[in-house]
């Protein structure tokens, strides 16, 4: 059996979801945010150890302010007010993507979730905040660039030093919800071989009993890694 050690989740279809169900969008989000949580502590009982959440994208600014500006209401709760929970699991929260835009309470909650998290040692939750995979790659040879590395010492490990998620394995596996098959952007870098699960069902709708199907099925698979 091979131990999954990083789990990537797409979380699409919330606003679907709450069309489905007459709902408000906003309350379609709500209910994509605590599954989040829910997921995580799935995750965390498997034994795996890290997990990364697409929560918004560089794209989603295109978004209604009403939504944009519920998005980081859910996000700055999560940094915030729920923080002791994620301690009481002993979950260590890191933020990735651009701070660019966010507001200065955002960065700060940030900045205060990742400190007081830091120490805590039974997994990590990285969750993609005005994340793009294109300008993720951009940002680390801007690093690189910075740190004045000659052009023949630069290697793909290079790269991965200065990605947001370095020190991290690449994810083993990727989930996307809400029927749509690509990775829009997500983990560009470190998806390379990642094995992609498409889930049809919406975000809010995913249940323990998907998690346990997705993970049987990567155990099936032989993951050659280019070799036979």
């Amino acid at each position: 059996m091979q131990q999954v050690k990083h789990i990537a989740f797409i979380m699409d279809g919330n606003r679907r979801f709450a069309k489905q169900k007459g709902l408000p969008t906003l309350e379609g989000h709500r209910r994509g945010y605590n599954k989040m949580k829910e997921v995580g502590d799935w995750c965390i009982q498997r034994g795996i150890k890290y997990i990364t959440v697409y929560a918004f994208s560089t794209e989603n600014w295109k978004r209604s302010k009403e939504e944009v500006n519920y998005l980081m209401r859910l996000l700055q709760t999560a940094l915030t007010k729920e923080l002791n929970e994620f301690t009481k699991r002993g979950i260590r929260l890191k933020v990735i993507g651009s701070r660019e835009r966010l507001s200065k309470a955002t960065i700060k909650a940030i900045d205060n979730a990742e400190k007081e998290t830091a120490n805590n040692k039974k997994g990590t939750l990285n969750i993609a905040l005005n994340y793009g995979g294109r300008l993720e790659i951009a940002e680390a040879v801007k690093k690189i660039v910075e740190k004045k590395v000659p052009a023949d010492k630069i290697t793909e490990e290079t790269i991965s030093e200065n990605i947001w998620t370095a020190g991290q394995p690449d994810p083993d596996i990727v989930v996307r919800t809400s029927g749509e098959q690509r990775l829009s952007g997500f983990l560009t870098w470190q998806a390379v071989y990642s094995e992609l699960f498409f889930v049809a069902h919406h975000w809010p709708g995913f249940t323990e009993k998907d998690l346990d199907g997705i993970l049987d099925d990567y155990n099936n698979r032989h993951r050659r890694f280019g070799g036979n």
